[in-house]
């Protein structure tokens, strides 16, 4: 079987690749190869699936020789902060842009691959695509627009599985970078391990087949409770199919 992860360089991608790599040969999508080659050499099947996302006529070319493909991750995203009077259209249009229409268009090309095996789209999303906060309005705005893009494929492609998963805060140079953003202090012993949102994935990819998982919501035990809970794993669906 083979998956595509876009993202697959580092955080939350890197670990869904890696998890996946037991049971699929995998495409590590991104941008920077070298990055891409070194993690290839570590995992069972992999290699790099190099393309600027946001590049179509790169992503066009990229996908050519792809006639099958069991599941398609989209991990790669940006989020940059601010109140909605500082955001400015440039960064409105780059969040949406890469957040939300990179990922139509690569589903977009590769659908005749995925209808051939049947396959899975999973979304990485964010809890900002369920509740906007203050500050995130063009991040959160582009995750609610990602889930509504699952929604709409989901009627689409009935022969698909599509699930969007929604993490809160996991340990990640994403993360880091929000935080700073937020002037607040980095606090990794509070959030999730990409490994967990990994693990998430993987129970959806690897489902019964009469089981279609379409949103997952995965939010960090607090360290002050650990040891006495497991972390909670929320799955909602409805009889759509």
């Amino acid at each position: 079987m083979l998956a595509l992860v876009t993202g697959a360089s580092r955080g939350v991608g890197a670990a869904i690749a890696g998890a996946l790599a037991d049971t699929h040969e995998v495409l590590l999508g991104g941008r920077d190869e070298a990055a891409l080659r070194t993690r290839a050499a570590g995992l069972r099947a992999a290699r790099p699936f190099v393309a600027d996302l946001t590049d179509h006529t790169a992503t066009a070319a990229a996908v050519s020789g792809i006639d099958r493909l069991d599941v398609l991750v989209h991990s790669a995203g940006v989020a940059t902060l601010g109140a909605v009077a500082d955001t400015s259209a440039e960064v409105w249009r780059t969040t949406m842009e890469t957040n939300v229409i990179a990922v139509a268009e690569l589903t977009r090309r590769l659908l005749p691959a995925l209808r051939a095996a049947r396959g899975h789209v999973v979304l990485v999303n964010s809890t900002a695509g369920l509740d906007a906060h203050p500050r995130c309005g063009a991040y959160a705005a582009s995750k609610f627009a990602l889930r509504a893009f699952a929604d709409a494929l989901r009627g689409e492609e009935p022969t698909l599985r599509v699930t969007s998963v929604y993490p809160g805060r996991v340990d990640t140079d994403m993360q880091r970078s929000i935080r700073a953003q937020e002037g607040l202090d980095y606090e990794p012993e509070n959030y999730l391990r990409p490994e967990s949102v990994a693990a998430a994935v993987v129970s959806v990819v690897t489902a019964t087949p009469d089981a279609h998982v379409q949103d997952v919501v995965v939010r960090a035990v607090p360290q002050r409770v650990r040891g006495t809970a497991p972390v909670r794993v929320v799955r909602h669906g409805d009889a759509r199919g």
